[in-house]
């Protein structure tokens, strides 16, 4: 809101004026809150606080929030899968000239900090949705590539300590020689420089073995780490959606702490249809038959804890990466042990790793939506968060209960 105090005095002299006889204009825009007892003038446009929001559930939660007190522009085009996407200079002039960005954190934009220090000269306010929230540890990952790299590793660390033995083993024959006498001193000497000539090369390959030992070790740690990362997907949980919901009032009344009472008003009326949601959530799958289900992409992991099921991710955190061979194997063959009948993909991706272990078992695909994008059908048919998670919701009965 970087005109407001410029805009104050104009906005007063205006009220002045409809006082004074210019008028009131019935159809004029105003702010009422959840309880609707209050009527404010709306601030035009050149009055609202600049937001800016990081990818669709953040951009729902923040213009509930908002009301008509911002302009609030999501920086993730429709039908782009928001993990991948990367700020473009347009984009990054963009967040320069707003008050406030609002980013759900935990991992889920990679870029943020690198955005959030190129911008350290300006008024911007920047909130974390997230923040003050549980963060679990991530599901899904595989090992495979890396226990490969350990095993060589350990290989030629192994190797290493057979030259070093040999080496040690030829040095010792040299001294032997060399102990003989004066008869085969000649011998000896060139016997025990050949000893110590293997000696150091045993020695060099036993360096490299453990260099290369080292070496796996730490890529084995990194794969770990980085696989074994933050699940950022709290927007699933209504209960965490709550809280980052309050999260992001409270930034927004930093901002503009003029209009404290109204963001609260807002965000008071979109909590309590996130509390309904909770609450079918709750009633709905309580007494499922089953409480687990297979889905592509590891973004369910907050909702299952919420509501007592258990996810079984065929990949990892990204909806982009691609599952082993014997991580697919596994899932097949959990399906089959557990007769599951449902493999549960995603939008903005392809489902073709779903619709191939679904046909592996004889079971079907179908949408699970981990909501971080609206599609263009999304758009058309005027769908929210809320709606995409009652679809959730329904897809997930189904497949709880077959």
């Amino acid at each position: 809101m970087k005109s407001w105090s410029h805009s104050l005095a104009a906005l007063s002299l205006a009220a002045m004026l409809v006082v004074a006889g210019c008028g009131s204009n019935g159809n004029q825009a105003t702010n009422t809150g959840a309880e609707g007892n209050q009527s404010t003038p709306a601030p035009s446009s050149a009055e609202k606080l600049l937001v800016k929001t990081s990818f669709y559930p953040m951009y729902e939660f923040t213009r509930q929030v908002a009301g008509d007190l911002a302009e609030v522009e999501n920086l993730v085009p429709a039908g782009v899968e928001p993990h991948d996407w990367e700020p473009t200079p347009q984009d990054m002039a963009k967040i320069t000239e707003a008050d406030v960005l609002v980013y759900n954190g935990a991992g889920m934009e990679g870029w943020i900090e690198q955005v959030l220090d190129s911008v350290t000269d300006t008024d911007l306010i920047a909130i974390e949705a997230s923040q003050g929230l549980e963060i679990m540890e991530g599901e899904g990952h595989s090992h495979d590539h890396d226990e490969h790299a350990h095993e060589e590793g350990e290989h030629a660390h192994e190797e290493g300590e057979h030259a070093h033995e040999e080496g040690e083993h030829a040095h010792e024959e040299g001294e032997h020689a060399h102990e003989e006498g004066e008869h085969a001193h000649e011998e000896g000497e060139h016997a025990h420089e050949e000893g110590e000539h293997a000696h150091e090369e045993g020695e060099h390959a036993h360096e490299e073995g453990e260099h290369a030992h080292e070496e796996d070790e730490h890529a084995h740690d990194e794969h770990d780490h980085d696989h074994g990362g933050l699940d950022p997907h709290v927007w699933l949980s209504p209960a965490l959606a709550i809280q980052e919901v309050r999260n992001i009032e409270k930034g927004l009344a930093e901002a503009a702490p003029e209009h404290k009472d109204a963001f609260k008003a807002n965000a008071d009326a979109y909590v309590a249809k996130l509390e309904a949601l909770d609450q079918e959530f709750t009633d709905e799958l309580k007494d499922s038959q089953r409480k687990d289900f297979i889905t592509q992409h590891a973004a369910f992991g907050y909702l299952a804890k919420q509501y007592g099921l258990t996810q079984v991710p065929i990949a990892g955190l990204s909806p982009e990466q691609e599952p082993s061979a014997s991580q697919m194997a596994e899932i097949v063959d959990f399906a089959k042990e557990h007769n599951v009948k449902t493999i549960f993909f995603e939008t903005l991706v392809s489902s073709s790793v779903a619709d191939t272990i679904a046909s592996e078992i004889g079971a079907k695909s179908a949408v699970l939506n981990p909501i971080e994008g609206l599609t263009e059908e999304d758009i058309s048919k005027q769908h929210d968060y809320l709606a995409l998670m009652r679809q959730n919701l329904e897809a997930l009965k189904a497949a709880l209960n077959e």
